[in-house]
């Protein structure tokens, strides 16, 4: 039995899609099941309510389950409000999940995370998804952590929010200079991650795994090539961390979803990469290149 947490998030739709594919048929835990059942194929999952916010609800979500795919994370892309905080989802919720899996008995858990995840000042988003990996690694629990770069695909958060940006302002910020490196990986190759996980889990056991594409791209590089896939012609600004920050919180106050937000900043401290062999030697296949995806969108 599999547990998919985050199954109606972006990663998640696609790895119970997936899943059901392959004829399993994986339990879901989600906090509204009118939204999955939108979302998700019905009845081919089990799902169960609840939220690990919410400690009592979980003992249902883990019982008789072997592993444990942890992809429910307040992401950066999301801007926090009342009852959706990174620090209650991302580390007190990673807390008590790891918590009812020990207690229920589960083998394993594939936790999900980001490149480039690391300390960082206290009750930053930053900080709270290294303590979500902490949680992990410091259980009684076989693990795997997953970390990719950022993702595209239909949807994919950090993709849209970049093409929303662009067919609002007139004006691209290239933030930093537009010189941070970005290895833009497919969702759908970090699915198949996920899948040779659960395929052999002693293989990938108490591993953290940096995945990205098969290119690495600046961020003036990606503006250029989704401009370009678009259709679009827009002046590009240098914009200092700071200043772009201090829009991120103006857009963060007026918006409900803004193309940017404080929490997304940190992505633009370091370069988000890896090796660029990473996903063939680790797992055995070449990821899809962003400017397929591209290609074929244009």
């Amino acid at each position: 039995m599999i547990l998919i947490v985050g199954s109606t998030g972006y990663i998640g739709q696609h790895l119970v899609r997936r899943l059901v594919e392959q004829g399993e048929r994986p339990r879901c835990l989600v906090r509204d099941p009118g939204k999955a059942a939108r979302l998700l194929p019905g009845s081919q999952i089990e799902v169960v309510q609840g939220d690990i916010t919410r400690p009592e609800t979980l003992a249902a979500a883990v019982d008789g389950v072997e592993i444990v795919v942890h992809a429910g994370f307040m992401t950066a892309d999301r801007k926090e409000s009342p009852g959706n905080r990174y620090e209650a989802t991302n580390v007190t919720g990673t807390r008590n999940l790891v918590s009812a899996a020990e207690a229920a008995g589960v083998k394993k858990m594939i936790e999900v995370s980001g490149l480039g995840t690391r300390q960082d000042k206290p009750g930053s988003y930053m900080q709270g998804r290294y303590l979500a990996e902490q949680a992990l690694k410091e259980s009684m629990l076989d693990w795997t952590i997953i970390q990719p770069s950022v993702l595209f695909g239909k949807d994919a958060p950090f993709i849209k929010g970049l093409t929303d940006l662009i067919q609002s302002s007139p004006v691209v910020p290239l933030i930093g200079g537009g010189k941070v490196m970005f290895q833009p990986i497919s969702v759908e190759d970090v699915v198949s991650v996920i899948l040779a996980v659960l395929a052999h889990p002693e293989r990938y056991s108490h591993q953290t795994f940096t995945i990205g594409g098969p290119d690495y791209y600046s961020f003036t590089q990606i503006i250029d090539a989704l401009l370009h896939s678009m259709h679009k012609t827009r002046l590009k600004a240098p914009a200092p961390r700071p200043l772009v920050g201090v829009g991120a919180a103006v857009m963060e106050a007026v918006l409900p979803r803004p193309p940017l937000t404080k929490a997304a900043m940190a992505l633009f401290s370091f370069d988000n990469t890896t090796d660029l062999n990473s996903v063939e030697r680790d797992f055995g296949f070449t990821p899809r290149s962003f400017q397929s995806f591209l290609e074929e969108k244009a």
